[in-house]
């Protein structure tokens, strides 16, 4: 077992989200976060905001916006 610390945890964060990491980190990382409130908070809030950024559809462009990038791009890859 070993002790991580907050920045570890940080830089573990995505593959931990995505369960990418190995069971034996998985449990270390799990271990800290038992006893830190402040990961805990950081872990949670980047689970929703994915979830939520998942679950959305994109908001449709304005129509004048969407024509300006059509025409730049048009332009740029012709």
């Amino acid at each position: 077992m070993v002790k991580l610390i907050c920045k570890e945890v940080i830089q573990q964060l995505s593959e931990y989200l995505d369960g990418e990491l190995d069971a034996a980190l998985v449990h270390d990382l799990a271990r800290h976060l038992e006893g830190c409130r402040h990961c805990r908070v950081v872990v949670s809030t980047t689970r929703r905001t994915i979830e939520i950024f998942c679950n959305c559809r994109p908001a449709p462009l304005p129509s004048d916006v969407s024509r300006r990038l059509r025409q730049v791009l048009a332009r740029q890859y012709r």
